[in-house]
């Protein structure tokens, strides 16, 4: 009995512990978009880069992912207004799955020209994203543009990367269909700590690309 009120303790603790520090990080991202996140095209600062987070086009049986559709109508807006000069597009490419590629094809279908497009391919994670956007894009601020919740960790990374950035929200997803995302967010923001606490930065080996100064 004594042993099983001890486990019973134990894994409780345990539990806290976890809940602590999943609501510590959190509370520390939340924080970081704070006067720093814009809905309104009119009201955001102008910045000459803006950095699309990829994300797949397609869920699961080939519906098409809300997340993705929003991002791109954001860019556009963006750069339709003028907001940003040069649209980075980073995300993740494998074998027949590619983002940037895709939304590269999205943009230019929209009407944005091929010549201010510039793609990252080693975009796998939204740190690796923020990282290269300054090492190997040599960019030092920046419009992160996604929905406000993956905005909010994106501005944190360029905050302890020493980054000026502002965040472009995309429209959202409904609470039902985004419970399972919002979920892995919160341990997405955990993930981020423990990057910065073992220092696991991206491979960082590639050519310099150069952006066109104003």
């Amino acid at each position: 009995m004594r042993i099983l009120k001890f486990l019973f303790y134990t894994v409780l603790t345990i539990l806290f512990i976890i809940a602590g520090i999943v609501f510590y990080c959190d509370a520390r991202i939340s924080a970081s978009g704070n006067g720093k996140l814009y809905d309104d095209v009119n009201l955001i600062p102008y910045h000459k880069v803006g950095l699309l987070l990829g994300t797949s086009k397609y869920l699961s049986k080939g519906v098409f992912n809300p997340y993705y559709a929003n991002r791109i109508k954001a860019a556009v807006k963006l750069l339709k207004a003028g907001k940003i000069k040069y649209i980075i597009l980073s995300g993740n490419r494998e074998e027949n799955y590619n983002e940037p590629q895709s939304m590269r094809e999205d943009l230019i279908k929209r009407g944005i020209s091929p010549s201010i497009i510039y793609m990252d391919y080693k975009g796998y994670r939204t740190f690796d994203s923020m990282v290269r956007l300054k090492t190997v894009f040599g960019q030092h601020d920046v419009t992160v543009i996604s929905q406000p919740f993956h905005n909010e960790r994106a501005l944190y990374i360029a905050y302890r990367e020493d980054i000026v950035a502002d965040g472009f929200n995309a429209k959202d997803v409904d609470e039902v269909r985004g419970f399972r995302t919002q979920v892995r967010e919160r341990f997405a923001r955990v993930k981020v700590f423990i990057d910065y606490i073992f220092g696991d930065h991206p491979n960082l080996n590639d050519e310099q690309i150069s952006i066109p100064a104003e």
